[in-house]
């Protein structure tokens, strides 16, 4: 494979291809189906967009080898078959931005707890400090999500805040910056271009232009944080890859929008804000949340406001119209907690998307930004990652919070242990 430019699918390949490797070795190890397991009368969202009302799955080796209505599959040769009618299956979510600790022991819990929630390959963006971030990447943790990294991003100063980032003012130190990722074998270079409020200079298109043309020298894609149209339309022209916020200060215009059709490959990660609204009801969250802090969490005043609501509209009309537009949407959070990723599936549609358009974008679109192209889709020869739901999001997208059970690579994970590990009760 040439990964000389820089194209998604390409440069995320030394990344992925341990795992390209696991499942072929697993799927080539004969034709003896007595270990496989036949999940039946399910309905099935596979992640592209398809929906199969009563399938079943054939899962062997940790890979799907057959998916299909029931009618036209045989499982009589399967080992063991489990009855899942009434209830649907869709894939683990991907979530392509994100920030993980960077101390080994508490990533470890909060891959445990990304899994938890259905969440099966994380994204760490540009806050990872040391090595212990870039060395997971090769590990299959026990019970949890995958984990890719930028590694430390690039930014102008700015004081008070992280020092993780490498701090860059001139064009020697950012195209500098971006050699160091680059021995690193980082999965993104992450910069950020924003004023923070009018605190600080930002990211200078000379400095961005020059970090962009760095790493793709190197094959490397670069995501940016952008608050500012302007700002966006700036780094289209540079070359970006990915945006890993949406444009946050006025409604896109037509100019932006022809800019980004002359290159359809780059990819919007919305990451919305609050809708300033009640946060309502986050009893689904006690598996790894202790009781005192959901209750501080639902009577909190803070997280309603006009100002709120107002930021939202914005974000939420550029959503649903770069999405109209072809945009290629993909799923991030940005923060550190883990189950807001089902508040964010719940604002993407309560911005004005389908639930079976968030799905794609939190499933295959956000593994294929990630360069993960064994997961993403319940489909023959992809890893047999996938979350079992007691109702139908296609319906109503909270019924994501309400899982029955994950699998991993073919294995159901251990959710009690984890949240007796999170809630403190685990038992020496």
């Amino acid at each position: 494979m040439n990964c000389s430019t820089p194209r998604l699918g390409c440069l995320f390949f030394r990344t992925s291809f341990m795992f390209l490797i696991l499942l072929v070795a697993t799927a080539c190890g004969g034709s003896d189906m007595s270990d496989a397991v036949a999940y039946e009368g399910v309905r099935v969202i596979t992640g592209d967009g398809t929906v199969i009302e009563e399938a079943t799955l054939i899962v062997h080796n940790g890979t799907f080898v057959e998916v299909g209505p029931s009618s036209d599959i045989d499982g009589s040769a399967v080992g063991s078959r489990v009855d899942l009618s009434g209830k649907t299956v869709m894939p683990t979510l991907n979530n392509a931005h994100f920030h993980l600790p960077s101390e080994r022991e508490a990533r470890v819990l909060e891959l445990q707890q990304a899994a938890y929630y259905g969440t099966g390959a994380t994204f760490s963006f540009g806050l990872d400090e040391g090595a212990t971030g870039l060395e997971m990447r090769s590990e299959l943790i026990q019970d949890g999500a995958r984990s890719l990294s930028a590694g430390r991003g690039i930014t102008a100063p700015e004081p008070g805040r992280s020092e993780v980032p490498h701090w860059v003012t001139s064009e020697e130190e950012a195209r500098a910056a971006v050699q160091e990722l680059a021995a690193q074998e980082v999965d993104i270079v992450k910069i950020w271009v924003d004023s923070r409020g009018g605190q600080y200079q930002r990211l200078s298109p000379a400095l961005y232009s020059a970090i962009i043309d760095e790493a793709h020298g190197y094959g490397i894609p670069v995501t940016a944080h952008v608050f500012r149209l302007e700002d966006a339309k700036g780094l289209l022209e540079a070359g970006v890859d990915v945006f890993a916020h949406g444009i946050r200060d006025v409604d896109v215009d037509d100019e932006v929008i022809e800019m980004w059709r002359e290159r359809p490959e780059v990819v919007l990660i919305p990451n919305l804000p609050g809708p300033g609204l009640p946060v309502g009801d986050m009893s689904w969250t006690a598996g790894t949340v202790s009781a005192e802090r959901i209750a501080q969490m639902e009577s909190n005043p803070t997280s309603f406001s006009d100002q709120a609501s107002q930021a939202f509209g914005i974000q939420a009309r550029n959503l649903v119209r770069l999405h109209q537009e072809g945009i290629r949407v993909a799923f991030g959070t940005d923060g550190g907690n883990s189950w807001t990723a089902h508040q964010e599936l719940e604002d993407m549609v309560r911005a004005g998307l389908s639930p079976s358009d968030v799905l794609v974008a939190a499933t295959s679109a956000a593994a294929a930004v990630m360069g993960l192209d064994e997961t993403g889709l319940i489909a023959q020869g992809k890893s047999a990652d996938f979350i079992v739901l007691e109702a139908n999001p296609l319906d109503d997208i909270t019924n994501t919070r309400g899982i029955i059970d994950v699998y991993l690579r073919g294995e159901r994970i251990d959710r009690p242990g984890i949240s007796a590990r999170i809630l403190g009760t685990d038992q020496p």
